[in-house]
């Protein structure tokens, strides 16, 4: 998604729960871009491995998308404490969890992000319909 050329709109760590037999909150370092979200895990650099050669970057198996075209809804499930806990819903039904500070917003950019993409989205198919119709009134 970010080699394609999108910019980041929110990054930040969200907790997402992981779908094991315990269901752990795992860290997971976000990028929001105008058409989805990426997960990967977060760097962790203890202060004295900074001294030493970086290490290599994660493989790219580690990052995970979750791409706009393929997300159906974004449920704020509930806030409770300091958290505000949501779902993630995508077209073939999967479920994925997450939780942030509620102050952190992610939810509602998510949200945010995902109507505007679903609006590019309609839009072009409008134009598109309109050309061809434009086309085939002209021959």
């Amino acid at each position: 998604m970010l080699e394609s050329g999108c910019k980041a709109v929110k990054e930040g760590v969200l907790e997402k729960r992981s779908d094991g037999l315990l269901q752990l909150w795992k860290k997971k370092r976000c990028i929001l871009t105008e058409e989805g979200l990426l997960l990967t895990p977060p760097k962790q650099q203890p202060p004295q491995q900074q001294q030493q050669p970086p290490l290599p970057a994660e493989p790219a198996a580690k990052i995970k998308e979750l791409h706009f075209s393929n997300m159906k809804t974004v449920d704020c499930v509930e806030r409770k404490g300091k958290y505000v806990y949501f779902t993630v819903v995508m077209a073939e039904g999967k479920e994925i969890d997450f939780r942030c500070a509620q102050e952190q917003g992610w939810n509602a950019a998510i949200t945010l992000q995902m109507v505007q993409y679903k609006n590019r989205q309609a839009i072009l198919a409008v134009r598109s319909t309109r050309q061809k119709q434009q086309h085939l009134g002209q021959t």
